[in-house]
């Protein structure tokens, strides 16, 4: 049975998600923990289909205070990924990079900013070079935009591109460890639909 729409999916291919999720995820946390000299560790994420309003509500509702990374992917698959980041973390990862003591997001100044920018490139990187290299497609992706934002208004970007293509997408929840604290940092994938029976093709799915 071919992959019409995200309803079609099932169990099977929802352990091939959650095993490039953890294979890419993990990739990224590794790359992190390179970048901070600090370990990062990782859980096995939560994968699971939910609708815009819903995975809004689940990470913590519309006002929740958050960093998007937004990446369009190209070549072999089509499609966005977004990494979304709460705000008490990023203050604590660009404390750590630039030996800086901020509490609040409105303490970030410009040489925050570029840490995160750096932290965005990294992750979205080394994330999506996982799943290249586990699924042999070449992958490109453009250059990630970032921003601090409410997220009900960072969710508004690929919830009106996609808007013709589907109501749902793939929220994938991870939990950290970095220094010793616990937190937690999801990824929403939205491949199209002929992107994601590619993806299983490539991993000897049938769909």
């Amino acid at each position: 049975m071919s992959i019409k729409s995200f309803d079609d999916i099932n169990e099977i291919h929802i352990d091939v998600l959650r095993e490039i999720a953890n294979i890419g995820s993990g990739n990224a946390a590794s790359a992190l923990s390179r970048m901070l000299a600090q370990p990062v560790e990782i859980a096995i994420p939560d994968i699971r289909i939910r609708g815009f309003n819903e995975a809004c509500e689940v990470l913590g509702g519309p006002e929740a205070i958050m960093v998007g990374v937004l990446l369009t992917l190209a070549k072999s698959l089509s499609g966005m990924i977004m990494f979304l980041l709460p705000v008490d973390v990023v203050c604590d990862l660009v404390n750590i990079l630039t030996g800086s003591n901020i509490k609040r997001q409105s303490d970030i100044d410009e040489m925050g900013f570029s840490a995160i920018r750096e932290v965005a490139n990294i992750m979205s990187g080394s994330f999506v070079g996982a799943i290249s290299d586990m699924t042999n497609m070449p992958i490109d992706i453009s250059p990630p935009e970032y921003t601090l934002d409410m997220l009900g208004s960072i969710m508004s970007v690929p919830s009106i591109y996609y808007a013709k293509i589907s109501d749902t997408l793939l929220l994938i929840e991870n939990e950290l460890e970095i220094a010793g604290n616990k937190t937690r940092a999801s990824v929403m994938m939205l491949p199209d639909i002929p992107s994601l029976e590619k993806l299983m093709g490539s991993l000897g799915i049938e769909v």
